[in-house]
């Protein structure tokens, strides 16, 4: 490695569900002999194991992960808490070595390391709970008209499937009259680090199908029975996603299981949709092909050179 990486460096890996991220941070982690920070918003939580698709033990074992199994569901975790101790971790790690890995699909969590986030203002308790009430009441659909209607810039990004993110943006509005995304486009906070974002993407075709794939797997490994276990705590937020949603559905008797399999894939790929939009709006993210078989080696030439 080059001196351009002597410096304090975190490597960022982006893209969509199921372009291979994991397998390029472990590879890197491995020619790099560092750690790896998991910036996926779902796999923190120690219940949601094959719905999130969270490395296997066997891919754990091969680098030190963090964020992996770090939360449960009842616990409350925002991006600011994300912000706060992934930071905090970082110090820690950077003292080891001069670089670390951040990896995932949740681009709020990748833009909280890297950049932060100006101070939110704060909504009082009756506006939050008026929201609540109509997403009991009216469902997420009609969270997702109002947040269209309010600040169409933050519809085009959000994870429409979280009514909580929804509720958050609405609360904001609200409360201000000024749009979620305005607040969210503050100036970058200084940090002690450098961030070097690169990025996989795979053919539309080829992403589809592994998403489509990997649903079926999932099944194979137990959602269904994953799903039912947490029946008893589905009215909390963590569990208001993809793959999980589907299937309370389908115990609710409004579908039958084929139908909801079907619907989160094709949920899945509309979420992979979203998160490429998100991150191809960052224009510092260098692209590779998730499906290359040297993308690990590309990757490693590219951070060599910067």
């Amino acid at each position: 490695m080059v001196d351009a990486l002597s410096k304090k460096t975190l490597i960022v890996i982006a893209g969509p569900t199921a372009s291979g991220k994991t397998t390029l941070a472990i590879e890197l982690a491995k020619k790099l002999n560092t750690e790896i920070l998991s910036a996926d918003s779902r796999q923190f939580y120690r219940e949601m194991a094959i719905g999130t698709a969270k490395p296997t033990p066997e891919e754990l074992s091969q680098a030190k992960h963090h964020f992996i199994d770090s939360h449960s569901i009842t616990e409350n975790f925002s991006v600011g808490d994300f912000e706060k101790q992934g930071l905090e971790l970082l110090e820690t790690v950077f003292k080891k070595h001069d670089t670390a890995i951040l990896v995932g699909g949740s681009g709020l969590y990748i833009k909280a390391i890297c950049e932060g986030f100006d101070a939110l203002p704060s909504a009082s308790a009756e506006v939050r709970d008026k929201l609540n009430r109509e997403f009991g009441n009216k469902g997420i659909a009609y969270l997702q008209e109002r947040l269209k209607a309010a600040d169409p810039a933050y519809y085009e990004q959000v994870d429409l499937n979280n009514p909580q993110r929804l509720i958050r943006a609405l609360e904001v509005f609200e409360s201000t009259g000024v749009p979620f995304s305005v607040y969210r486009k503050s100036a970058i906070n200084t940090r002690p680090f450098r961030c070097i974002k690169t990025g996989l993407d795979l053919p539309r075709g080829l992403l589809y199908e592994r998403i489509n794939h990997r649903v079926d797997d999932m099944v194979k490994q137990g959602l269904v029975e994953e799903v039912r276990s947490l029946l008893p705590y589905r009215h909390l937020n963590a569990l208001n996603t993809v793959g999980y949603s589907e299937l309370f559905d389908y115990f609710d008797g409004k579908t039958n299981l084929d139908t909801a399999l079907s619907l989160i894939k094709q949920n899945t790929r509309r979420f992979a949709k979203r998160q490429l939009t998100w991150f191809r709006k960052d224009k510092d993210i260098k692209w590779f092909a998730g499906d290359a078989p040297d993308a690990a080696n590309a990757v490693f030439q590219y951070l060599s050179e910067n």
